[in-house]
């Protein structure tokens, strides 16, 4: 009875009732949009960064983060990579052996990261073969490199001229050697354009004196926001000699960027969501204000103030609902229709976009939290404001009502 009260008493004066439902409904419009966008684009940038290098999840032999040196590289065995391999979230285990060394030409040297990879397992988490530039790239048994476009520049060399690399390997022994360049590298980022070498795996475990060991272990995975659950997963049945870390451990830098933006854009629908209380708070006074004579009647001639009150939060919550759904039944097919066409960006910005490896392009998420935290956002708006009404049929004198 009482929801079919308070149904029908919402549309004693419509033009009231669909001027609050209008304001929701644009509010939940403009905050799924906003939500969507910026959990598509905050997305895109953290899948971007992390297949520039590093990839979503590695594993080491325990304490190689805190002392990155080939002394505390692993060597592989078969039982841990097929732990690895049977994960069904795992399609690919790539092994790595990473050390710093000094690159040097005929008149210059730079520091540089020696990075020896599988070429045929790489480009599953990194592309790599698609950062060439200039040359071709690697292939397993090949006996030269590739270096990065900032690097070779600054030493002055090019596709098929000679790279000296001088370092320190496996317990100290000398690591130096020559090698011919078979290809160049654009990388977005500056950092890693100034400073990477690629060889073959077995070439850099030659050139260390490091056979069959890694530094590394990158884990290919379809989701980079799976990477918490799956490194929980990996510890649990991976042996602790070994150590599991996240992009959010590898890169902390990155996962404090998108936490900022994150910030922000919880900060902009705040003002939504004030807009939208002050718009329901706006229909509920006017509502207690004019029905003043009403409330007065129902409480003189017995009606509990309990259920009036119940009476009026569900006249609330419908109006708030109603603005909700259909602003959320709106905001689907155009969340989905930029999801399949995403907004690319022109211009200035676009040259901004390349320049940072970034692809110039606003991504739109269909998660469904984005869809249905609305709604629940502005019902649980709804509850809080009803508490006004609510106090004012408590202290509602019925004699005093009925003279207004």
């Amino acid at each position: 009875m009482l929801l079919k009260l308070a149904w029908r008493n919402i549309w004693k004066n419509r033009k009231r009732t669909l001027i609050t439902a209008a304001s929701i409904v644009f509010a939940v419009l403009l905050a799924t949009v906003m939500s969507s966008v910026t959990e598509g684009v905050l997305y895109k940038l953290q899948d971007n960064v992390v297949s520039f290098y590093s990839g979503a999840i590695q594993v080491h032999k325990n304490g190689y983060w805190d002392d990155q040196s080939l002394d505390n590289s692993m060597l592989i065995n078969d039982t841990l990579i097929n732990q690895l391999n049977d994960h069904e979230s795992i399609h690919g285990v790539i092994k790595r052996l990473e050390s710093f060394a000094l690159s040097a030409s005929e008149e210059h040297t730079r520091g540089c990261m020696v990075v020896g990879i599988e070429p045929e397992a790489e480009p599953i988490v990194t592309k790599l073969d698609n950062k060439v530039s200039e040359g071709e790239y690697l292939t397993a048994d090949d006996k030269q490199v590739l270096v990065a476009e900032g690097l070779a520049e600054y030493l002055g060399l090019g596709v098929g001229d000679t790279l000296v690399i001088i370092g320190q390997g496996y317990h100290g022994i000398n690591a130096a050697d020559k090698y011919p360049i078979k290809g160049l590298l654009h990388f977005a980022s500056p950092d890693l354009n100034k400073r990477m070498v690629y060889l073959p795996i077995k070439l850099a475990q030659q050139l260390y004196g490091a056979p069959d060991r890694v530094t590394a272990l990158v884990l290919a995975i379809d989701d980079v926001n799976e990477a918490d659950k799956l490194e929980t997963e990996l510890s649990k049945i991976i042996s602790d000699k070994y150590e599991i870390m996240g992009w959010k451990e590898l890169m902390p830098e990155l996962n404090q960027m998108l936490q900022n933006e994150r910030g922000e854009n919880v900060v902009f629908l705040m003002v939504l969501y004030i807009l939208i209380a002050f718009g329901i708070f706006g229909t509920v006074l006017m509502m207690t204000l004019e029905r003043q004579y009403e409330f007065g009647v129902l409480v003189a001639i017995g009606m509990r103030r309990f259920k009036l009150s119940i009476q009026i939060i569900l006249e609330n919550i419908f109006i708030s609902l109603l603005g909700a759904a259909i602003g959320t039944l709106i905001s689907i097919p155009v969340v989905v229709y930029f999801h399949l066409y995403p907004i690319e960006v022109g211009g200035s910005l676009q040259k901004i976009y390349e320049e940072w490896g970034f692809e110039p392009i606003y991504y739109f998420s269909v998660e469904p939290f984005i869809f249905y935290k609305q709604t629940l956002i502005v019902l649980i708006i709804a509850l809080v404001i009803s508490v006004y009404p609510l106090l004012k049929i408590l202290e509602l004198d019925p004699v005093t009502a009925m003279r207004t």
